[in-house]
């Protein structure tokens, strides 16, 4: 394993090999310098992991982050940001795989790229494809969704260009009233103008309304399953702080996403087994290109454990989604990465919100 640090300290690439040394690791580290001088982007030679400090210009990491995405596809691509800067994190999952907090944690580093590789693997594996081919044509990218999405990163979009967007679907209009004026959102004062209904529900929650009522547009208890997506992804977003609530309240929402997906049989140990609907969801996110941190939250969010011991966005979503359904959240896991003592909190904000919802057949 090659990983290449990229900023103004040479400290910090010490502090991962002495991480490396610590847990017995025999990766290699190269400090790439990110000086006053042009972005060296020759110099990255053939990573499996680049390791950006933002702090140390976002421009030049910018450059050397693209650089990787099309030289070196398969690297693993992180960048340290400070995580109250909530519109470079977004801006930054275009290109990278992960946002780690400053300043660098080794363990933190070393556990973020072995999540990525098993998540690699798993999504890699040659039973899923097969089961997925098998499954026949999947749902198409949400195309409503993602025009919205570039167009709020725009700062010159305006709130009547949002409107126009959304009037063109007179389902999706009625769906962004009725949520505008539920006890949720309301304040007791009833909308019945869109334009006014799509500044009272903000940003977020019209790109989770949108991106629900596309994906769960149709089928069997389509109503049931959006509404339920629509409680977990609300939930998600009020246990991460910052631009994570964002990631959350998105990857929440998807969680639901492979009961779009026939069930779909793969041999383990040369035994037939069901797909967990996690698997599936996260195997067609990847096709649709959405950001690794949901990827790896529909993948993982069943059994979190699987995805470290930093509580983020997969734990969001493991926590919101068991509490929406009526199950008990993994408490050794929560033990484990020292949230347990926030669960009945969270309880408590569940149930303020919502009446449990029960899990399909």
């Amino acid at each position: 394993m090659h990983i290449v640090v990229a900023g103004q300290h040479q400290q910090d690439a010490a502090t991962l090999r002495a991480e490396l040394v610590e847990q017995g690791l025999d990766w290699r580290v190269t400090w790439l310098p990110l000086d006053d001088g042009p972005t060296p982007l020759d110099a990255l030679q053939a990573p499996d992991a680049l390791v950006c400090f933002s702090a140390d210009g976002w421009n030049r990491c910018s450059l050397l982050l693209n650089h990787a995405r099309e030289h070196h596809p398969l690297a693993a691509r992180f960048v340290l940001m400070d995580g109250q800067r909530d519109e470079e994190v977004m801006h930054a999952l275009d290109v990278v795989h992960r946002v780690l907090p400053e300043p660098l944690d080794g363990a933190a580093v070393i556990e973020a790229i072995e999540s990525m590789a098993a998540l690699r693997d798993l999504l890699d594996d040659a039973g899923l494809k097969q089961a997925i081919e098998r499954a026949g044509p999947l749902p198409a990218a949400p195309r409503q969704y993602l025009t919205l999405t570039r167009m709020l990163r725009d700062p010159a979009t305006q709130a009547g260009d949002v409107v126009a967007v959304v009037s063109q679907d007179p389902a999706l209009a009625a769906r962004v009233l009725r949520l505008s004026n539920s006890a949720y959102y309301s304040g007791g004062r009833e909308i019945s103008d869109l334009r006014t209904a799509v500044i009272r529900l903000g940003q977020d929650a019209l790109r989770q309304l949108v991106l629900a009522s596309e994906v769960f547009s149709s089928g069997p208890g389509a109503d049931v399953v959006r509404e339920r997506a629509m409680s977990i992804s609300r939930l998600s977003a009020q246990l991460l702080p910052g631009a994570s609530a964002g990631l959350a309240g998105t990857a929440g929402l998807l969680s639901q996403v492979g009961l779009l997906l026939p069930p779909m049989q793969v041999q383990q140990g040369g035994t037939a087994v069901i797909l967990p609907q996690g698997i599936a969801g996260a195997y067609l996110l990847g096709l649709w290109g959405l950001p690794t941190p949901i990827v790896e939250a529909v993948a993982f969010h069943q059994q979190p454990a699987q995805s470290g011991t930093v509580f983020w966005v997969t734990g969001a979503v493991h926590v919101a989604a068991a509490l929406v359904e009526g199950h008990e959240p993994d408490t050794d896991y929560l033990r484990r990465v020292g949230r347990l003592d926030q669960l009945p909190r969270w309880r408590a904000l569940a149930d303020a919100q919502l009446e449990p919802v029960a899990s399909p057949g």
